[in-house]
């Protein structure tokens, strides 16, 4: 059974979903600095999502969700990122989660009620996905579910993965893991399942001191977990990411990177206006800061087209696991990672030496920083060498809509 995407917030519910989104906002800018400064998790921001219940902004009603759509969700981590990114790129990871569990799971008892328990308790969901030992290739898997039967529907499981990265891991009520569906199964025969804290040791394996992205503390770990056969998700791991977790991934990472260059062209632009009231003329980085302000045009409209797209194809698993859908996707992770790292530089030259200080209103330092993690978050090499891949197999329709 798939269950639909859900739509979005009637404009009552989203006005207030902003708000919120705006509160909590302003609590993660409060506390940036020394979430930065201490890599720590940005627990007084979700201390206040969970305070609006917009950790189940996508959940269903009738699980006692939200109700929102993927738009709302790149909305408030877009507003989240403008003000610490760490905190709007944890957001965004745990709604790529989320966004899994209602596409896929809701036919399934286990899941539902899990549904549920997400939108009651205002669960914060991480992930594992990556492995030592795979190169970083999150369509394979060296651990896989043991101590069960194929075909059987009941009865425990056990799984161990030493994974290389679970961002917030130690934070995290749940985990959703990737690992191959038996002892016997190959690589890329996977399957994912959600485990919770409870059913879960965590060993970290591994330190988090980075140049950017601090707070999201990806340490990490061995993971070792025990639970019900029940809990994993019935679609392939193939199908669940070609469907939902790559595009919403990249969808929703964008529109961090997004905030993160949004909030830098503003620093530059109110720097450039108080050089501008000091004296007549037009100040030196005016031109720098046209430039950067047409590229973060062009990045917003990229964003907003692709969550057009993926909104437009969301019913439709042919077109979700179209040639030419996945590589819109792919193009939108890499073009947005190298425009938020170029955009926050063009701020950067148009703010000059104020914006270089990290004592300064318009510094751009944890920006910049940020910002450079973008391209590396699923390398953007790895990306483009499957997009190239699958241009092979592809032919541009050389409309001006693709």
């Amino acid at each position: 059974m798939k269950a639909p995407a859900p739509d979005s917030l009637p404009a009552m519910a989203a006005e207030a979903a902003a708000g919120a989104a705006s509160e909590a906002a302003a609590i993660a800018g409060r506390h940036a600095d020394s979430v930065d400064r201490e890599a720590r998790f940005p627990a007084e921001a979700f201390a206040s999502l969970k305070e609006a219940r917009l950790l189940g902004l996508m959940v269903p009603r009738a699980f006692g969700g939200g109700g929102g759509g993927l738009t709302d969700a790149a909305a408030v981590a877009h507003a989240l990122a403008q003000k610490c990114p760490s905190t709007g790129l944890i957001y965004a990871m745990h709604q790529i989660q989320v966004a899994c569990l209602v596409r896929h799971g809701q036919g399934s008892d286990w899941h539902r009620g899990f549904l549920k328990r997400l939108a009651e308790e205002q669960l914060l969901l991480a992930s594992a996905t990556t492995e030592a030992g795979i190169g970083g290739d999150v369509r394979s898997s060296a651990c896989a579910v043991t101590g069960t039967v194929e075909g059987e529907t009941g009865g425990a499981f056990r799984l161990e993965k030493q994974a290389t990265v679970i961002s917030y891991g130690a934070e995290a009520d749940a985990i959703l893991v990737t690992a191959r569906r038996t002892a016997d199964s190959p690589p890329s025969d996977q399957v994912i399942v959600p485990v919770l804290r409870r059913q879960t040791q965590l060993e970290e394996i591994g330190g988090w001191d980075t140049l950017g992205m601090r707070g999201t503390r990806s340490v990490g770990y061995r993971l070792v977990a025990e639970a019900e056969r029940a809990q994993i998700l019935p679609l392939p791991y193939a199908d669940i990411s070609a469907r939902t977790m790559l595009p919403v991934t990249h969808i929703l990472w964008s529109s961090v990177w997004l905030g993160i260059a949004t909030d830098a062209v503003a620093r530059a632009a109110a720097f450039i206006r108080a050089e501008a009231r000091k004296r007549p003329g037009t100040p030196p980085g005016a031109r720098r800061l046209a430039e950067a302000t047409a590229g973060l045009q062009a990045m917003r409209g990229m964003v907003r087209g692709a969550l057009a797209r993926f909104e437009e194809a969301a019913d439709n698993p042919d077109r979700l696991t179209s040639l030419g859908f996945a590589v819109a996707m792919n193009t939108l992770k890499t073009e947005a990672a190298e425009m938020v790292v170029r955009i926050v530089g063009q701020a950067m030259l148009a703010g000059g030496l104020s914006a270089y200080r990290n004592d300064s209103p318009h510094s751009l330092g944890r920006h910049l920083r940020d910002a450079h993690s973008a391209p590396l978050m699923i390398n953007n090499d790895r990306i483009l060498g499957n997009t190239a891949n699958l241009l092979l197999a592809h032919r541009d329709n050389g409309s001006l809509f693709g």
